[in-house]
């Protein structure tokens, strides 16, 4: 079983593009499930020998575990991936897992900040408070404070990398990425004139998403700081020369990276913000929704295969409906 391990993790690796995330995640959920058939002074037991009863008792050792449902569908859905690909190599007839259910998962609508919450926040790291333009993005109204202090943020302003941290939070809202993409990308995804960036999502899938106008501002000032993280590294092996967002040594951001520069950003302009990348790639989705832009070209621009995974943006905005409803109706 050891060796199909192998052969099914290489698959995803080269045939199915899988990210490296994936990879690992599936490669630990089947050595958990392969440790859990193997307990000392027993062998492993034939592909063939396992049947969904084994694997029902295996879901049954997570639960008594208190693991999150979450993570135990997460790892029986590994376990049907693996079993499926056995199955169309020949090594089985049938797939085990499939008779096996997955855990009933609760619905969780994502938080997403308001359309004036989220403008708010990017142009007050920006430096400026804007009137409102005819797309909705304004800086804070006359009187309230997000919770930043000038002083903080002016300290902010000395640094070097800002003009980066900013282009990084625009870019995520503008063309909602995933970090991953955002990492991933090269110079030669950019396309300023046009204002589009061609992204690689999962599977290794491309797709063209375009960028307001925020966005290319924020990254034609970054682009001067970008050319002097790489001077100031030209003589290190590592630094990368074609990566869009780069660290203070030249070298391509990591994704744990981008999490921890969105975090430090949050905590000075509102500490009760749970606020963390994805959110903004949340807020994308949710704002276009809720302007009127077509649910099919949303799935497009976030990259997903299925309708049902954009649709749950419907929601979050038929809450937000009903947010406003509750604290404007008079007979609410």
């Amino acid at each position: 079983m050891k060796a199909s391990i192998s052969r099914f993790l290489e698959y995803l690796r080269s045939v199915r593009n899988a990210s490296p995330h994936t990879i690992t995640n599936y490669g630990k959920d089947l050595e958990q499930f392969l440790a859990y058939l193997t307990p000392p002074g027993v062998e492993t037991p034939a592909l063939a020998k396992i049947d969904h009863h084994l694997i029902r008792e295996f879901v049954g050792h997570l639960h008594q575990m208190d693991l999150e449902k979450s993570s135990i569908a997460r790892k029986l859905a590994a376990l049907r991936s693996f079993f499926k690909y056995c199955v169309r190599e020949g090594l089985l007839r049938e797939n085990p897992a499939r008779l096996v259910p997955t855990p009933k998962l609760p619905k969780r609508i994502p938080a997403v900040l308001s359309a004036e919450e989220m403008s708010g926040f990017l142009d007050q790291l920006a430096g400026v408070h804007r009137p409102p333009t005819r797309h909705g993005r304004k800086g804070p109204a006359p009187g309230t404070t997000t919770g930043a202090s000038s002083t903080a943020l002016a300290e902010l302003e000395d640094s070097l990398l800002l003009c980066r941290d900013r282009a990084i939070m625009e870019l995520l809202y503008a063309a909602g990425l995933r970090v991953s993409e955002l990492t991933g990308l090269n110079l030669v995804d950019m396309d300023q004139k046009n204002r589009v960036v061609r992204v690689i999502g999962k599977g290794r899938k491309e797709r063209i998403v375009p960028f307001g106008a925020k966005a290319a501002e924020a990254l034609r000032l970054y682009w001067p700081v970008r050319e002097k993280l790489l001077e100031e590294n030209r003589r290190a092996e590592k630094r990368d020369g074609g990566a869009v967002f780069l660290n203070y040594k030249g070298q391509r951001l990591t994704q744990r990276s981008v999490g921890r520069i969105v975090k430090k950003y949050v905590k000075l302009v509102n500490i009760n913000w749970d606020l963390h990348p994805h959110s903004l790639r949340h807020a994308f989705a949710t704002h276009l929704l809720a302007d009127g832009a077509d649910l099919r070209a949303i799935q497009e621009m976030l990259g997903h295969r299925s309708l049902a995974t954009t649709q749950k943006y419907t929601q979050v905005s038929i809450k937000q409906l009903m947010d406003v409803y509750d604290k404007a109706h008079p007979k609410a």
